[in-house]
């Protein structure tokens, strides 16, 4: 990724006239007699004999097992023509999804930082009531390995997808009270494999364990200065269904105060909710930038896809 670790500025996201029917003949009406010296109808030619009425059956017979075989042979084919059909265009979906990974695999050093972590960022809608959020990006982080940036029992979850490369950036929302670290963490994984850890993490509610939270990241000198574990206040964690991409977003008070009641995002959006977190708006902060962020990833690779399509 260029420029990683610095704190840059750049672009702002924005998350026939009818005809008349013909009258049929009129029926019942006489038929015209024929003309003088009309010929008489020939006489009635004898019936076949018993041999050639044989004949006649065994014939028909063997014309309706022909065509039974025919249409037989075509039916098979058909079918052969359908399923090589979906054979191949599972072997094209598998191509494309293998194509994908590759290009997610590739953001970490070459989408630059301000297109993954813009300066500003906008979330329509991403507030309680469906009011509009935004945040500014405080620092961003050194791209490095997982070791140390979650909690135990989250790092024993992720494992089984590997760590490829993870990427954190902090940013505070509009009034600077509070703080949020956002983290995009590209797996090894192929789809197999997260598909099974997303079975995994809904069987085991690993999502609302306190234990099992991602680690803020502090900037020194900034409002983010004092985030560190105790004052993490609400998260989510995201395993992608198109990507080996998990996306995360933990959040907290700017002036460093603990937080006794964390709360997950998914519970502290929830209207009615009473904690700390949610009434001062944490789980929005950690769902809405976590969301903005995954919108990013998601398009930076949509673009790469389509432009290697166009190359080739």
């Amino acid at each position: 990724m260029a420029e990683i670790g610095s704190v840059p500025t750049g672009p702002t996201s924005t998350l026939a006239v009818p005809t008349a029917p013909v009258r049929p003949p009129t029926l019942g009406m006489p038929a015209f007699p024929p003309p003088p010296g009309y010929p008489p109808p020939p006489a009635a030619r004898p019936g076949p004999s018993p041999y050639a009425a044989g004949r006649s059956t065994r014939g028909t017979v063997a014309a309706g097992i022909c065509l039974v075989l025919g249409a037989g042979l075509l039916g098979g084919a058909a079918v052969g023509h359908f399923v090589g059909g979906d054979t191949a265009a599972a072997q094209t979906t598998r191509e494309d999804t293998a194509l994908t990974y590759a290009d997610a695999r590739s953001l970490w050093h070459s989408v630059p930082v301000d297109t993954l972590f813009p300066p500003t960022v906008h979330g329509r809608g991403a507030g309680p009531g469906g009011a509009d959020r935004t945040w500014t990006r405080i620092g961003v982080a050194p791209d490095s390995g997982c070791d140390g940036a979650f909690d135990p029992p989250l790092a024993t979850a992720l494992a089984p997808v590997g760590c490829l490369r993870l990427l954190r950036a902090t940013y505070t929302d509009a009034t600077s009270s509070n703080v949020t670290t956002v983290g995009v963490l590209i797996t090894r994984a192929d789809p197999a494999s997260m598909a099974a850890l997303r079975g995994t993490w809904t069987a085991r509610h690993l999502g609302d364990r306190t234990d099992a939270m991602p680690r803020p990241v502090a900037f020194p000198g900034t409002l983010a200065a004092g985030f560190g574990l105790a004052q993490r206040g609400s998260w989510t964690v995201d395993i992608s269904d198109t990507l080996p991409v998990i996306g995360y977003a933990v959040s907290g008070f700017a002036d460093g105060r603990t937080v006794t009641d964390p709360q997950p995002a998914a519970a502290a959006t929830k209207p009615g909710a009473t904690t700390a977190a949610a009434q001062a708006g944490l789980g929005y902060d950690a769902k809405g930038l976590a969301s903005a962020i995954e919108h990013h990833i998601r398009t930076d690779v949509e673009q790469a896809v389509h432009r290697k399509g166009t190359a080739s």
